[in-house]
């Protein structure tokens, strides 16, 4: 996303309050009652500040509960008159952006899976042109930054500056006590090539489960979330979605208690410490610079030498030991062993990328016209 996008401070354009900032309700919208004894139970946290339900539900199997649809619409106008709380639902197509403009909807939220597909942005951005409200864009099903980041900037060509992320979590296939993994890494990137840009966690997604609630909203909050949706209903065990991973609005008042907020920045005493630690981390990240580029140097040598002794790139027996003696050394170090691999592994990746450069190049005899 380039400097030119107008992407307006996340504070200019919703209600300030208590910290944390809190987007609150069902899963879905089931019925009128069960909307409205939610709603008036989340009225009574001075945290939660909009109330979110889904109205059109994008299932995977055709036969479960896919919302109420328009007609729950009406009953959020109810929330709205009733609590003071502001509306946030679901848009994936142009019907569902123009009901929920017709009824009074204060923000848009776009899903993980409409996300993946730019085609899909793109009419939700050509319905949106020339509308002033507040739309939450969340990451796609994988962990793809830049399908992430281009949903965003369609939105935001559209003329919508009130613009935020949020964060959900990504689907993976390696085993996790998370429904989706939350890969803050991603996130955190996105910020950084975004600086404007407010990113809101989806704690209730990520974790699919309540017992992991607490533990991932604090971890939002230090990793500087400028808030949290979190799904509640008041008898979330009879939800007739994701009902494992929504509370009550009681739990969900007594998990934001428990939360710790802590400061952005300290005295000067600690912001002198803090630099100092910090001129030491740049420091020994130059000495590991010069030392990765040390290594690639003496990979180039070991490439052109194999070249002309014609002998294959890839030696396995030697890739298999230093796997073994790498992390056998890191480990004892207190290194954690997945991070070692991964980065024995892209360590390895460009040594391979350098020693097949060097097999593509002619030959000097070739340079020089000989056969």
């Amino acid at each position: 996303m380039t400097p030119k996008h107008d992407i307006q401070a996340f504070s200019d354009w919703l209600p300030a309050g208590e910290a944390p900032f809190i987007i609150s309700g069902p899963c879905s919208a089931e019925s009128e009652e069960q909307v409205m004894l939610t709603a008036h139970q989340l009225k009574q946290i001075s945290q939660v500040k909009v109330y979110r339900a889904g109205i059109w539900k994008p299932r995977t199997r055709p036969n479960d509960f896919e919302g109420a649809g328009v007609k729950a619409l009406t009953w959020l106008q109810r929330v709205k008159q009733e609590t003071g709380l502001l509306l946030s639902v679901e848009v994936a197509n142009p019907y569902h952006v123009e009901q929920a403009l017709a009824h009074g909807i204060d923000m848009l939220w776009i899903g993980a899976r409409t996300v993946v597909n730019p085609f899909s942005v793109q009419e939700l951005a050509d319905v949106l042109k020339g509308v002033d409200i507040p739309v939450l864009v969340k990451n796609p099903l994988t962990p793809d930054l830049k399908l992430w980041l281009g949903a965003l900037e369609r939105i935001n060509k559209a003329g919508i500056s009130k613009l935020a992320a949020i964060h959900r979590g990504f689907h993976y296939f390696e085993k996790s006590p998370y429904r989706n993994a939350p890969m803050w890494e991603i996130p955190i990137e996105l910020k950084r090539l975004v600086p404007g840009l407010a990113v809101i966690t989806d704690i209730s997604h990520i974790c699919g489960r309540r017992d992991l609630l607490q533990l991932i909203a604090q971890k939002a909050l230090d990793l500087e979330t400028n808030g949290l949706m979190i799904e509640s209903h008041f008898d979330p065990d009879n939800a007739l979605t994701d009902a494992s991973q929504q509370i009550t609005p009681a739990s969900l008042h007594e998990m934001i208690n428990n939360l710790i907020i802590r400061k952005k920045t300290g005295s000067i005493a600690f912001e002198y410490k803090l630099e100092e630690l910090r001129t030491e981390i740049d420091k020994i990240d130059g000495e590991m610079l010069n030392l990765l580029a040390r290594r690639m140097e003496v990979i180039e040598e070991i490439g052109t030498y194999k070249k002309e002794n014609n002998i294959t790139i890839l030696q396995l027996k030697r890739w298999q030991h230093i796997i073994e003696d790498r992390l056998a050394i890191g480990t004892h170090l207190g290194l954690n062993k997945k991070f070692l691999l991964q980065l024995l592994e892209l360590v390895h990746e460009a040594s391979i990328q350098i020693q097949t450069q060097i097999f593509n190049r002619p030959n000097r005899n070739t340079e020089n016209g000989s056969a």
